[in-house]
């Protein structure tokens, strides 16, 4: 990968009305550092960020979508959950923008120690699940993706781009000089999940769950915020390996 595309990122989907953007990554790894993928979406000129991060990471986030975006026009940002790498970012991002953000109510009561001691700008989600429509008339879905990890924990769904934001789900930990963004051999990338799956996911149950709502949808990507992107055929051979996963109370004897 150039050091442009490094710094800037890169488009996953374009046309006149709507992008999907990858941000970038930090231009030298780190030992300990958690590896994340940010993704924003622009829809009629208008702005929407998926997991944008943590304090960390912010600055390199900022100048990343300043590529493609002024931050006055974002208009939502959207937790997954409430983990650190995803969401303990929140106040610098509402210093700095307008937007009001989407995360699970679960999650809410949770907000303020993050710094964020007002409410009025967020927008709790249903476990169910829910909606956005766009300028253009395009949605963005929301769905529901309990205990994979998190016990309030959603997927995004792009119907204009069709590009699913898995968050968690598709996650990878690439070793040290070893990161690659889209996924090339399916095989040898599972090694790369399967640790991280097989503890942090809640149950089979809850794996066929969410392919069941996920494989109607025939998305053309899956983006997770850890690791590499799914496309094409690796993005059917991801499901079907997910779907059929043994994880958390499946092997809570070996955890213990």
């Amino acid at each position: 990968m150039d050091r442009e595309t490094l710094i800037k990122g890169m488009v996953l989907y374009e046309d006149i009305d709507h992008k999907f953007i990858w941000l970038g990554w930090e231009e030298e790894e780190e030992e300990g550092l958690v590896q994340t993928n940010q993704y924003l979406i622009i829809n009629k000129g208008k702005g929407i960020l998926l997991d944008p991060g943590g304090v960390y990471v912010f600055p390199r986030v900022l100048a990343a979508v300043a590529n493609y975006i002024d931050i006055d026009n974002i208009e939502y940002i959207f937790f997954s959950h409430q983990d650190p790498d995803v969401s303990s970012g929140l106040i610098t991002w509402l210093e700095n923008t307008n937007a009001k953000i989407y995360i699970s109510k679960l999650w809410i009561r949770f907000i303020p120690h993050f710094g964020y001691n007002s409410l009025r700008r967020t927008i709790p989600l249903e476990d169910k699940g829910g909606e956005l429509t766009l300028g253009s008339g395009d949605k963005l879905l929301f769905i529901p993706a309990h205990f994979l990890h998190s016990k309030g924990n959603f997927s995004v769904f792009d119907t204009r781009s069709k590009i699913l934001f898995s968050g968690d789900i598709g996650a990878a930990v690439f070793p040290k000089g070893q990161r690659y963004l889209f996924v090339e051999n399916f095989e040898n990338h599972v090694k790369l999940m399967e640790g991280f799956h097989k503890r942090y996911m809640g149950s089979n149950k809850v794996c066929k769950k969410w392919v069941n709502l996920v494989k109607p949808l025939n998305p053309t990507m899956i983006a997770p915020q850890h690791g590499a992107i799914f496309k094409g055929e690796n993005v059917k051979k991801f499901l079907n390996w997910f779907e059929n996963l043994s994880c958390g109370l499946d092997i809570i004897d070996q955890i213990y």
